[in-house]
């Protein structure tokens, strides 16, 4: 025989409340990482198009005895700046793209700056003559 009203399901109020605070520790954890990991996956436009220029202007040299050095820089703005050495910036581009010499017989130095997080600090990613690739200013750090 069964009373009515001793069939208790579901869940108090307490049990539910330390449901809501689990998942505000998890998400309060979760979201910063969340957005460093955002941000480096954006750095990887920069990486790609700098390796793209720096194959390119290894074969501009060969080519033509001299490294290619534009008058502009390329963006997303003026994505053809750098068409004589076979490099298109994608409309969507987050970075601007400088290349800069010395001596264009000897050396060059392209660099990728862009705020990928919308906070005042930019990004800043460099590669050379020879191929050395580093992140000058990191805009992932905190």
């Amino acid at each position: 025989m069964q009373i009515f009203g001793s069939d208790k399901r579901g869940f108090t109020l307490i049990e539910l409340m330390i449901v809501v605070c689990i998942v505000g520790i998890l998400t309060a954890l979760a979201i910063p990482r969340f957005m460093t990991a955002s941000t480096k996956s954006k750095q990887s436009e920069a990486k790609l198009v700098l390796k793209q220029i720096y194959v390119n202007e290894r074969t501009y040299l060969q080519q033509g005895g001299q490294y290619y050095i534009p008058a502009g820089a390329a963006s997303a703005d003026n994505p053809m700046a750098f068409a004589m050495i076979w490099i298109e910036i994608m409309d969507d581009a987050r970075y601007t793209y400088q290349i800069t010499s010395a001596d264009p017989n000897t050396v060059f130095l392209a660099t990728a700056t862009g705020n990928i997080d919308d906070d005042d600090a930019e990004d800043v990613w460099t590669i050379d003559q020879s191929g050395h690739l580093q992140n000058t200013t990191d805009d992932t750090q905190e």
